[in-house]
C-alpha cells in the first residue's frame, strides 16, 4: 500500500516513527510537505501534485513554479489575484519567464494567486451564468474591448444575450453546487475542449445581467428565498 505522511519536517520524531512503522510492514511511504502541494482544477479530472509529480494549481511556495506553469499548458498563461475584482489583478503573461516573474512578485507580496490556462480561442469573451437554486436563470456573453483579453464590463467589455448549450448549463449549476452556493455568478469560457470554468462568484452583480437580458434577476432571487423560508425551516431568536 502507498501511504503519504503529511509533515513539514521529515526529521520530527512522530514523522520518523510513522515512516518506520509503515516501512516495517512493507508499505511504500512518502513524507509530503502540505505547503508544497498544489492542485490543478479540471472539470473531469482534478489532480494534486507535489514536486512535479502527480499525487492524486494552487501553489503555496515559489519553488515549483516551473511545474505549475507547465500544468496549465505553458505560456501564454493568466495570473490572477484571488482578492481582485472587476478584472483588477488579472495579468496575461506572454512567456514562461514573464509568468515566473509575476508569480514570484505576487508571492513575494504574500498575495494569493491563481494560475490559469489562457484560452486563446475564446477571443476575449466569456459567459456569465447566473445560477439561482438548481438552474441558470439568466446568461450573458461579455466581449472584451479591442486588444483586451479581459471581458469585464468595468474594463470596457460589452454584454449581450447568449444561448447556452446543455453542457454549459450543467457546468454552471454543478459549479455553484460544489461551492455550496444557492446564488452564484459562474463565468465560463468556450474552449476547443468544451466549457471551462474561469470563476465562481458568491456575490455577483445584478446591473449588467439585468440590463443585458431584460430579466428580473433580483425578483427571481427573492422568489427563491420565499420558497426556502417555509414554516419550520427558520427559527427566530427569542429575547432574554
Amino acid at each position: 500500500m502507498k501511504i503519504a505522511v503529511l509533515s513539514r519536517n521529515p526529521s520530527l520524531y512522530s514523522t520518523r516513527r510513522l515512516v518506520e512503522a509503515a516501512s516495517e510492514r512493507d508499505h511504500e511511504v512518502m513524507v509530503i510537505d502540505p505547503l508544497r502541494c498544489y492542485m490543478t482544477i479540471a472539470s473531469q479530472r482534478p489532480t494534486m501534485h507535489y514536486r512535479g509529480e502527480e499525487l492524486t494549481g494552487f501553489a503555496r511556495t515559489t519553488k515549483d513554479i516551473g511545474d505549475l506553469i507547465q500544468m496549465v499548458g505553458g505560456a501564454p498563461l493568466v495570473v490572477k489575484l484571488l482578492e481582485g475584482t472587476q478584472g483588477i489583478g488579472v495579468v496575461l503573461a506572454d512567456t514562461e519567464k514573464t509568468g515566473e516573474t509575476l508569480i514570484e512578485a505576487f508571492r513575494g507580496l504574500k498575495a494569493h494567486i491563481l494560475v490559469q490556462e489562457f484560452i486563446k480561442e475564446a477571443k476575449g469573451a466569456d459567459i456569465r451564468c447566473f445560477v439561482v437554486g438548481d438552474k441558470v436563470i439568466a446568461a450573458m456573453k461579455r466581449q472584451g474591448a479591442e486588444g483586451e483579453f479581459r471581458s469585464n464590463i468595468h474594463r470596457g467589455g460589452k454584454a449581450s444575450v447568449v444561448r447556452l448549450t446543455p453542457e454549459e448549463r450543467s457546468t454552471a449549476v454543478r459549479s455553484a453546487r460544489i461551492m455550496g452556493l444557492n446564488v452564484a455568478g459562474v463565468d465560463i469560457l468556450r474552449s476547443n475542449h468544451g466549457p471551462v470554468v474561469m470563476e465562481v462568484n458568491s456575490s455577483p452583480g445584478l446591473e449588467g445581467i439585468e440590463q443585458a437580458t431584460g430579466k428580473d434577476v433580483a425578483g427571481q432571487i427573492v422568489q427563491f428565498i420565499e420558497k426556502q423560508a417555509v414554516p419550520g425551516k427558520t427559527k427566530t431568536r427569542g429575547k432574554g
